[in-house]
């Protein structure tokens, strides 16, 4: 087992409560509400025009900080909401207005979110603070569903400014999440579709600036594979790749307010998709 040092780098975010399904509503339950309570008005938290701000905050130079104060406060979603808001099912249109608006948490009620990256060097844009657009979606694995929110800055500050509901395509033979929601539901599959040796990197325990780099069989891999999402996965989209035709996917799992980061890379090889690294730097 050879060492390297290196640094290590972790998203830390606000913290929220755990779980990948709450309750019984469906994933979709909070924009129906929003959309067939258009004409009466809500009782939610409103915003006062004494409260109305039209200055930038710290937060806004890193979407990554946004986003949760986005989601975790009421009065500042509604503030940094374009309304009447832009809303398309399935090709069909329609508006959400302020008084219609329900607070959405987004994925901060879950103990993880995910990004979905095609090559490593993207993994770089997260920090990059130029960016002006930016889209939140959730993929619904199970209902082939997508739930996707257009975020754009102006005047240094992120608004968000639309909502796009639709199918998912996921019927091609080298679909990734079609690979990948059966990956995480089927053992037998799944080992069918890792690579042995299988590439793992993790902190050493022995010194936490340090990491080791070693191999992994398929029966040790079952003793240190953490939980994968299987019912949904989030992305964010800065700016990377993510072409539907890609032979490689990378998967970021970062924990919130856990301490939490798993990384999963997938290529194609010899015409099937396979997991070939994996790291686990989790604190």
């Amino acid at each position: 087992m050879k060492k390297l040092v290196a640094g290590c780098l972790f998203l830390a975010l606000c913290a929220a409560s755990c779980g990948q399904g709450k309750g019984t509503k469906g994933p979709f339950t909070a924009l129906t509400q929003m959309v067939d309570s258009m004409k009466t008005p809500s009782d939610d938290t409103s915003v006062s025009p004494t409260e109305e701000t039209d200055e930038p905050l710290e937060a806004d130079e890193l979407f990554d900080d946004f986003i949760f104060n986005y989601a975790s406060n009421p009065v500042l979603q509604k503030q940094r909401t374009s309304f009447p808001l832009p809303y398309d099912k399935d090709g069909k249109q329609t508006r959400i207005d302020k008084d219609a608006w329900k607070h959405d948490r987004l994925f901060t009620e879950e103990s993880v979110y995910t990004l979905l990256f095609d090559r490593e060097q993207d993994m770089d844009i997260v920090g990059d603070t130029s960016l002006t657009s930016v889209q939140v979606e959730w993929l619904f694995l199970h209902e082939a569903r997508m739930r996707k929110y257009y975020f754009g800055r102006t005047q240094g500050m992120w608004m968000l400014d639309s909502i796009v509901q639709q199918r998912l395509a996921m019927n091609a033979p080298d679909d990734f999440l079609a690979f990948y929601t059966r990956f995480v539901s089927d053992s037998i599959y799944q080992s069918k579709h890792i690579h042995s040796p299988l590439h793992f990197i993790t902190l050493d325990p022995d010194d936490e600036f340090s990491i080791l780099e070693t191999t992994l069989d398929r029966e040790q891999w079952y003793a240190f594979r953490p939980q994968m999402p299987a019912k949904w996965l989030t992305n964010i989209c800065y700016g990377q790749r993510n072409e539907a035709r890609s032979r490689t996917k990378i998967l970021k799992v970062n924990g919130i307010g856990n301490g939490y980061s798993n990384v999963f890379y997938f290529r194609i090889r010899q015409g099937e998709w396979e997991l070939y690294k994996f790291e686990d730097t989790s604190i």
